[in-house]
């Protein structure tokens, strides 16, 4: 579904007190491209580590996985927007369309996109994504972050 474009970082986790490191990672590769896409299996901890982003970003409110809303918004330092997706339950592209999601992807500010494969239409021509990979045990995340552009 993923052009495969260029690997900009790979990220290791062995445990929770890595998610800091990587969100700044993360944070960093954001400042060339507010689209962040976020795949991986159930439970990976694709949720977690948005909660970390937002965070280190500056949100004081709860950070939420957004899966019956869609989307949520919340405001980080400064004043600026962040957009968090989760298109698990959708059935159809329309109702992302209903919500208005090019027009979110578009405003500039930050998108943060669990489930993308459920709109491949609708996605933006470049974005970064983010694969997150769980060993067998369930113990060690991986985490590669790719700059694409259709």
């Amino acid at each position: 579904m993923y052009n495969t474009g260029v690997v900009r970082a790979e990220i290791k986790m062995s445990s929770l007190e890595d998610l800091p490191a990587a969100a700044s990672v993360l944070i960093e590769e954001a400042k060339s491209e507010p689209i962040i896409l976020f795949e991986g299996p159930m439970g990976a901890g694709k949720t977690t580590l948005i909660k970390e982003l937002c965070r280190q970003l500056g949100v004081q409110e709860n950070v939420s996985s957004p899966t019956f809303a869609l989307v949520n918004e919340y405001e980080g330092e400064k004043g600026k927007l962040i957009y968090h997706f989760d298109f698990y339950r959708i059935n159809d592209e329309r109702e992302a369309l209903d919500i208005g999601a090019p027009e979110y992807f578009e405003s500039g500010n930050l998108c943060l996109i669990e489930w993308p494969s459920m709109i491949p239409n609708l996605l933006p021509e470049r974005y970064l994504l983010v694969q997150l990979e769980v060993d067998d045990e369930g113990r060690e995340r991986k985490l590669q972050v790719r700059e694409v552009e259709s």
